[in-house]
């Protein structure tokens, strides 16, 4: 694990003109409105423009009609940029980028938080969330994060499971609480249907382009728990990039290809670039 790991999230408040440091963090009433982050090991990051786009199209969602919520496109593109140029250059970094409702009411406040990287790993131990769908804004990184850190919590507390699988109210598979999921049928890389709401996964439109630029085959699929028996199940999130499902607590005997994630995985790294920052 990176030295820097246990260094403590800093955050700072978009002013209208500059990043403001601030001591408090969020607050139990606070709404978070829209979120995003992303890996940063020493300066370089993966897909950056892609996790750009989600965020301020998330931003810029009309909400309840009230015009104090959405940001002003011009500062959302100062905020960017400002937010990429205090970016660190060296170590392990997931850093976040938050538009935020404050329990105070008023204007919506794009909030820089810089956090050290949480340990990643090859591997994941799932489960099934059991009972209703907890997702109120499915297609919107941010909103339900909290709830969806709930039911990741508490399928650990109930299983020992790492990470909560989403499913449709007909049993198909959605996404994890904090992933995107693909499988694979022989040579032929599956993923859920584009109709299922779900975020739009930054990994995941990464490892689709890829394997279209390389030939392999990639397609739609329904898919309940029991389907993927002795398939190769992964999870896709922008701090582990590929993980393989090792075991689905409850669920389906899954399988391993040798050396097929080790090759993916590394494939996917290759994708990671120097940050284009203003000059420091």
């Amino acid at each position: 694990m990176s030295s820097l790991a246990q260094v403590s999230p800093a955050r700072w408040l978009w002013r209208g003109s500059e990043l403001q440091q601030v001591e408090n963090g969020w607050q139990t009433d606070d709404t978070v409105l829209a979120a995003d982050s992303w890996l940063v090991t020493d300066g370089r990051v993966r897909a950056l423009e892609l996790h750009r786009e989600r965020f301020v199209a998330a931003c810029l969602i009309p909400r309840l009609n009230d015009p104090k919520l959405l940001p002003d496109p011009v500062h959302l593109a100062e905020f960017w940029a400002a937010m990429t140029a205090a970016l660190p250059i060296h170590g392990d970094w997931f850093p976040k980028v938050e538009l935020l409702r404050s329990q105070k009411g008023g204007a919506a406040e794009l909030i820089y938080v810089l956090r050290s990287a949480p340990k990643r790993t090859r591997s994941v131990v799932v489960t099934s969330h059991l009972g209703a769908d907890p997702r109120t804004f499915p297609t919107v990184k941010g909103p339900d994060l909290l709830v969806l850190a709930g039911i990741r919590a508490a399928v650990a507390d109930r299983v020992g499971a790492e990470e909560a699988i989403i499913l449709s109210p007909e049993g198909y598979l959605v996404e994890g609480a904090y992933s995107a999921l693909v499988w694979w049928q022989g040579n032929e890389l599956c993923v859920p249907p584009a109709g299922f709401a779900r975020v739009d996964s930054v990994t995941s439109r990464a490892l689709v382009t890829l394997a279209q630029a390389l030939g392999v085959s990639v397609r739609e699929e329904s898919v309940r728990p029991g389907d993927l028996a002795e398939r190769e199940l992964w999870s896709l999130s922008a701090l582990h990039g590929i993980r393989i499902v090792r075991e689905w607590i409850g669920g389906p005997p899954l399988a391993e290809l040798p050396g097929r994630l080790g090759t993916w995985r590394a494939r996917l790294d290759r994708l990671a670039h120097p940050m284009v920052t203003l000059a420091r």
